[in-house]
């Protein structure tokens, strides 16, 4: 398992000092949140995703992946009644997945729950039917650049469409491709599952449909830095041979966010260290 940094920690450093301070601190990858490279991450040319990534490879990193994808440009949606609002969604994000391959990404995560809440009034299967249709043509597009699209399952009360590991599980079954897949992240997980997140990995994982895992605190802090335990999370991932990458993802940065990086480093660098594989 390689261990990544969301990138969106180190802002507003530009992408080569982020590169250094997480090789540093011994990280092995970034995943980056397309907002942190441009308002117009989608429109990035080709010399400009080269050039990061040789950045990032030059520094000993990879890209493990995308998250936070929807942020920019502004007013997108997958669940909107406007039909125009959802093709132009559909396009940034198959521009999006272009990117995730120019870096040598490997998976793309998709969250942002303001652009899948649905509008004042919609009825909840009609959100539903709306983000499947979306995702239903992205998957073979993300199949075809040899990536693995998953859907985040988040939290109440910032998310209300798939909140559960279940739900997106569901979601997954229903469009029945491959590439397209559910992930499992810690805090959103400590907050709405029925059991606890180790069992939820002992219970997911093997089902083949989780594609992702991320770390954080249910206190939407560093792991390490609240009272969620994370030996049993590592020591679950490990049994149930878990073969994707792990991402370091706080939402709140104390003191700041290098040193939130850096603390959650050592502490799951060092389970990792500690629990057999």
């Amino acid at each position: 398992m390689r261990l990544s940094l969301c990138n969106e920690v180190l802002q507003p450093w530009d992408i080569a000092r982020q590169c250094a301070f997480a090789k540093a601190v011994g990280y092995d990858g970034l995943e980056i949140a397309p907002f942190t490279l441009s308002d117009e991450p989608h429109r990035l040319g080709a010399g400009e995703v080269s050039e990061l990534r040789r950045t990032v490879e030059d520094h000993g990193l990879a890209v493990t992946g995308l998250h936070w994808l929807l942020m920019a440009p502004k007013g997108l949606s997958i669940t909107s009644p406007d039909d125009t609002v959802r093709s132009r969604t559909r396009d940034v994000i198959l521009r999006l997945l272009d990117l995730a391959a120019g870096l040598g990404a490997r998976v793309l995560v998709h969250g942002s729950p303001a652009q899948r809440r649905p509008a004042e009034g919609q009825a909840h299967d009609d959100a539903w039917a709306k983000a499947r249709e979306l995702f239903a043509a992205i998957a073979p597009e993300a199949a075809a650049r040899g990536l693995i699209y998953c859907l985040e399952p988040l939290a109440r009360p910032d998310n209300v469409l798939v909140t559960t590991i279940a739900e997106a599980a569901r979601m997954v079954e229903e469009i029945g491709h491959p590439a397209f897949r559910t992930m499992i992240d810690t805090s959103a997980a400590g907050v709405e599952e029925p059991e606890s997140v180790a069992d939820a990995i002992r219970r997911w994982v093997p089902t083949g449909l989780i594609g992702h895992v991320q770390l954080n605190d249910r206190n939407r802090r560093g792991p390490g830095e609240g009272t969620d335990l994370f030996a049993p999370v590592i020591r679950a991932l490990r049994e149930t041979r878990y073969g994707g990458d792990i991402a370091i993802e706080p939402f709140i940065y104390q003191p700041d966010g290098p040193a939130c990086a850096a603390r959650a480093a050592g502490y799951i660098s060092g389970l990792m260290e500690a629990v057999p594989s």
